[in-house]
This record gives structure tokens, C-alpha cells and sequence, in this order.
């Protein structure tokens, strides 16, 4: 059974460090992906990967290297869309799973926002970053690695 890689969308990305103790602790492969700006590890299962600055470089980067039963993460929609389609299982910094289920209204309220803002109906402030958050993300990753290591391509 081949083990899920973890792969985080780097840039701005609040939860690295979790991220860390949450791979370590399963002794799983993880992967950051940025612009640029990333600190190097000592841990081989840590891999740091620099993009072009291109708008959706690390995406797309990303896109082209995760599998289905992987587990990524992002706080971009658009990206969250398209791993989900790949069968990853998706996670937002602040513990929310994106799936099949969920996905179709995020790119929905995430259109509809942006419309808001382009019309000048919102100021398109995003909530500040909470320890909640924090906590959550913690406990619904340590959730999202244990199925993906049930549900692997043998399982």
C-alpha cells in the first residue's frame, strides 16, 4: 500500500507547523509548495518545492503532482475544486474539509463574494485567524490522515 503524501499549498499558509507534528507523527511524506520563502527541514519526509511566480504556479504544481487518497492543503477554492476532482482529500487552514459533497457551494459563496466585492457591495474583509482555528484543523487533519491511510489504493 503506497502511503498518502501530504501537500500543502505554502504561500500565507498559517498551519505549517501542524502540519509537521501531524505527518511526523504518521510518518508520512509531506510536501510545501510556494513562491518562495520556505524554510528548510532536516526531516527527509519534508520536502520544500519553489514555483515560478506565475498567479497558480504552486497550484498548478500541485494539480499535476497529487493523487487521488492524497491530502492537501489550501485555503484556496479554486484549487481545493480541483484536487477534489482528483479524489484528494482536501483541508482549509481552519479545519473545514472540502468534498464531493461541499465543494459545488464553496465555489458558489466564493464566486459570489467576489462579485460583492468587484460591485463595491463588500469590503471583502476575511475573519482573522483564531487558536479555534487552529485546534480544528489539528483534529480534522489527524481525522483526514487516518482515512486516507485506511482507505489506501490496496485497501
Amino acid at each position: 500500500m503506497v502511503a498518502p503524501v501530504i501537500y500543502v499549498d505554502a504561500d500565507a499558509c498559517p498551519v505549517k507547523a501542524e502540519v509537521v507534528r501531524v505527518a511526523e507523527r504518521f510518518d508520512l511524506e509531506t510536501v510545501f509548495v510556494a513562491n518562495g520563502g520556505l524554510r528548510p527541514s532536516r526531516d527527509p519526509k519534508i520536502r520544500n518545492v519553489v514555483v515560478s511566480s506565475g498567479a497558480d504556479a504552486a497550484d498548478d504544481w500541485i494539480v499535476e503532482h497529487a493523487q487521488a487518497n492524497d491530502v492537501v492543503i489550501t485555503a484556496d477554492i479554486p484549487l481545493a475544486a480541483r484536487t477534489v476532482a482528483l479524489g484528494a482529500h482536501v483541508l482549509g487552514p481552519t479545519g473545514r474539509p472540502f468534498t464531493p459533497e461541499t465543494i459545488g457551494m464553496a465555489v458558489a459563496m466564493r464566486d459570489l463574494k467576489q462579485h460583492l466585492r468587484e460591485t463595491g457591495e463588500s469590503k471583502g474583509y476575511n475573519a482573522s485567524f483564531a487558536p479555534r482555528d487552529r485546534s480544528r484543523f489539528l483534529g480534522e487533519l489527524d481525522r483526514i490522515v487516518r482515512i486516507a491511510l485506511k482507505s489506501g489504493p490496496s485497501a
